[in-house]
């Protein structure tokens, strides 16, 4: 089995986007062109980074408009550097 193993100090993201048409609440569609870049992503490797605060499974919130977009086996990747991921997204309980 071949898979993608990002090398220092990357970090490959899944943005595989969900099919299907979006709709406004009054119901006009919006075609792919006119959608914002979607930020968040579940990480699916982590090269060597020290003192690294993210892993396999978590999802980030990543800055927009980087790292190097890529398909491979019919899936869409987002290989980024470390440092362009600005947060995790994490479950808290409500106060």
């Amino acid at each position: 089995m071949k898979e993608l193993q990002p090398v220092s100090p990357y970090v490959l993201l899944d943005i595989t986007e969900e099919s299907g048409e979006q709709k406004t609440a009054s119901g006009i569609i919006i075609p792919d062109t006119a959608k914002e870049k979607k930020k968040t992503a579940k990480v699916l490797a982590v090269s060597k980074v020290e003192n690294c605060e993210v892993k396999v499974g978590d999802v980030v919130l990543y800055k927009g408009y980087s790292g190097d977009e890529i398909e491979y086996a019919g899936k869409k990747y987002l290989l980024i550097q470390y440092a362009d991921i600005l947060a995790k997204v994490v479950e808290t309980e409500k106060i």
